[in-house]
This record gives structure tokens, C-alpha cells and sequence, in this order.
């Protein structure tokens, strides 16, 4: 009998009973069920009211990144991820650059960019002339949708408007310039889209589709630089290799999206760690690397005069500290209080250190050793996990692999085999 994935009410069922459908389509054990269920410090109830047809939970691994001292104060780092050497890579950039003095970082103030989309314009220009001079009247309005966030400092400051050609004919795009305070500002800047649309469909005799926020948040940037003394880095011939594999990635795409990969790998961990939005924040970045018509680097690295090495990342950090899972995930708010930010462009700025420390330590592995000394290491003991080893085995198995230059799960099985028969 062929199954169907057409379950009508899924929505409705309790988690549990969603479980036992789940089970009979996919054939899972008892075992793999009550796995499902153990959501750990993630309450089942909770976790069913944060998304929909939950089943169940899905843990990762919160480690903590030391060593970081940014604009002269010491934090600790909590990074959510999977991937081996992470944690531990961006803990010893952050020692390398702590010699040289640490981080040092800037922001520009929390503004979201919000897109109302108009078409069917006779005159697109007029059209566009018309809604500058109301700025005034669609500010007002916008501001009328949030009076805590106005309250607070924040709100519509500004608009713009721009046409641009498409396949299907000009468009008007009326752009929000929104102060989200420490908030990512999704819902408010969505909000107040939708409250300006009429205002515009008025002014400028054209249909409003899409009102919605930007996730290139090209006026909410994040810097951080730092130098690092030639000898905490490994001496001349690493700064070299490093300033080398900079300028490779800068003039190269197929390089330069690895090179942004290895910053991203530093900030996605503490993003979802701290429950904030890591797709938005990806997509902005790669968006904004692109920015000038090709894709180059979100970091640089420099020599400088006496031979230490000098580096610098900017880019897009709509990050919150406030609303959605920031506060209703137990354990993102105990991130964030390790992290200890208080306001959302430290955390932006914290963020941009961190995605320079993991730049840093990838770069250097690279110029240095090799990526994959380190990395394997780490991912060898993964690999004899999922062979079977348990407790002291696990290294004993994964030093063997790692000795062997054969990190494979049939050889892990092997050496575990020869384990067992050696202990009998």
C-alpha cells in the first residue's frame, strides 16, 4: 500500500500524535521516537509554539570561544554549531590577536531598510517626485504603527525612492530607512511597510505588491580590525602566506566565497546561539559582497611596515536583542547573557570580531599547516562515533585514523574491531 504525504489537519494534532503519523509513514523505532521527544531544556510545548507540525527537538552542540578582548573589554563567546575546529579556531586567533591588543570594532546606527514595490506607472519619475515630497506625511504614518520603538529613540527616520528596469516594466520602490533600536526589526519595518502602501498606491496611481524589509542591510554595518604581531602568528613567512590567500580571494569568486565562509562559520555559531536570525544574516553578507557587481571578500588582510599582519572585515549585521527566540529560547537567553551585550550594535560589533578571529585562524591554517591537520583531528572523533566507539575508544580510534591519514567510517569500524579483540 503506497504511502501519502497529504495528511489533512496535520497542524491540529499535538506534537505527540503528529510523532505516531510520523512513525508509521517513515517506519521509525520506539527508540528513534522517544529520541524525537527529549527535547532537553527545550520544553516540548514551547518548542511546538515557535514553529509549526513540530515533532520534536534537534540538538547542537553550545560551545564557548575564549580569549576574545574587544574595544578593551574581555568576552566569551557561545557558539551553536556542528563542524569540527570551530570553537577552538576562533579561540586561538582571538590569543593571537589579544597579543597585538585585541579587537577593535565601530557600527553604524540600527537601520533597516523597508521595500514598497509599485507598478503600472504612466510617469515613474513624477511618481517617484510625488513621494518624496510627502516623505514627511509617510513618515508620520509609519511612525504612527510603532510609538514604543519611537519612544525608544527609534523608528522611521528617512525614505528613498528608486526606479529600476525589470522584464516586465518599471517599477517604483519606495525604500523606509527604519532605527530598530535592539531589535532586528522585521516586524516592525514589515509593519510599517504595509501601513505607508495606500499613502503611496495615492500618490503615485500605481498598485503596491511586495512591502516588505531588505535583508541587504547596507546602513546597518558592522567593522572590526585588529594587527597581530608577526611572532604571535608564526612569524613572516605565515604573513605572507596570509596576505597571499587575501589578495587571492579578493580578485577570485570561486576563493573568495570559501574565504566569506570561513568568517560566516565564526558568526552563524553565535547568531543561532543566541536565537537570532542566521539566514538573513548569511544572505546579507554574501549579498553585500557582491555589492559592487562581483563577488570578492567580506575581510582583508595587510602587512604592515614592520612585517605584522593587519586585518579588517565589514559588513551587514541586522542582529537582535529582543522579540522572537532571543527571549522565548531558554537556552539563547542564557547566550546571551554569557555573551553580555547590552545593546544590539555590541552584539553586531562582538559578531564582526568573531567572524575576524575564525577568518584569521582558517587563513593561517591554510598559510601554515594545512587546513586539514587541525580539522581532521577534530573530525576523525566524529567519524568513530558513528563507527560505534564509546568512552576512551573514541580517541584511541580517531588517533589511529588521524595517524594513518584515513579517516573513513569502514576503517574506523576496523581499528574498532581490532580494539575489541585486543582487549579480550
Amino acid at each position: 500500500m503506497s504511502k501519502s504525504s497529504a495528511i489533512s489537519g496535520f497542524y491540529k494534532l499535538s506534537p505527540k500524535e503528529r510523532l505516531a503519523l510520523v512513525k508509521e509513514f517513515a517506519g521509525l523505532s520506539d527508540e528513534e521516537c522517544t529520541l524525537l521527544l527529549n527535547t532537553g531544556s527545550l520544553p516540548l510545548e514551547l518548542a511546538d509554539r515557535m514553529i509549526e507540525n513540530v515533532v520534536g527537538a534537534f540538538p547542537l552542540p553550545l560551545g564557548i570561544a575564549v580569549n576574545f578582548l574587544i574595544n578593551g573589554k574581555d568576552y566569551l563567546i557561545p557558539m551553536t554549531i556542528e563542524e569540527p575546529s570551530v570553537v577552538a579556531a576562533a579561540s586561538y586567533a582571538a590569543k593571537m590577536v589579544r597579543e597585538g591588543g585585541g579587537f577593535h570594532t565601530s557600527s553604524t546606527p540600527p537601520i533597516m531598510i523597508g521595500q514598497i514595490q509599485t507598478v503600472g506607472l504612466k510617469n515613474p519619475e513624477a511618481a517617484r517626485q510625488r513621494v518624496l515630497e510627502a516623505k514627511a506625511e509617510i513618515l508620520k504614518k509609519a511612525n504612527e504603527q510603532d510609538p514604543v520603538l519611537v519612544a525608544a529613540g527609534g523608528g522611521a527616520k528617512d525614505l528613498d525612492a528608486k526606479i529600476i528596469s525589470t522584464t516586465v516594466g518599471p517599477m517604483l520602490i519606495v525604500e523606509l530607512h527604519v532605527d530598530c533600536r535592539d531589535a532586528m526589526g522585521a516586524n516592525a519595518v514589515n509593519t510599517m511597510a504595509e501601513a505607508v502602501a495606500p499613502i503611496i498606491e495615492r500618490l503615485t496611481g500605481g498598485r503596491v505588491y511586495l512591502r516588505i524589509i531588505s535583508n541587504l542591510a547596507t546602513k546597518r554595518l558592522a567593522r572590526a580590525w585588529c594587527t597581530v604581531p608577526k611572532e604571535a602568528v608564526g612569524g613572516e613567512e605565515v604573513v605572507n602566506g596570509i596576505v597571499n590567500a587575501s589578495a587571492f580571494a579578493a580578485a577570485d569568486p570561486y576563493r573568495a566565497a570559501t574565504h566569506n565562509k570561513g568568517a560566516m562559520n565564526g558568526i552563524i555559531a553565535v547568531v543561532l546561539a543566541t536565537g537570532n536570525d542566521h539566514r538573513a544574516i548569511e544572505a546579507g553578507a554574501h549579498a553585500y559582497a557582491a555589492l559592487k557587481g562581483k563577488y570578492t571578500t567580506l575581510s582583508t588582510w595587510e602587512k604592515t611596515e614592520n612585517g605584522d599582519l593587519k586585518g579588517f572585515i565589514e559588513l551587514p549585521m541586522a542582529v537582535g536583542l529582543i522579540g522572537g527566540a532571543v527571549r522565548t529560547h531558554p537556552i539563547a537567553k542564557i547566550a546571551v547573557k554569557i555573551l553580555g551585550v547590552k545593546t544590539a550594535n555590541e552584539f553586531a560589533e562582538v559578531l564582526a570580531a568573531v567572524g575576524l578571529a575564525q577568518n584569521l585562524a582558517a587563513l593561517r591554517a591554510l598559510a601554515h599547516e594545512g587546513i586539514q591537520r587541525g580539522h581532521m583531528s577534530l573530525h576523525a572523533r566524529n567519524i568513530a562515533v558513528a563507527a560505534g566507539a564509546e568512552g576512551e575508544l573514541i580517541d584511541l580510534v580517531a588517533e589511529r585514523m588521524v595517524k594513518e591519514r584515513k579517516i573513513r567510517i569502514d576503517r574506523a569500524k576496523e581499528i574498532l574491531q581490532e580494539l575489541y579483540q585486543t582487549r579480550k
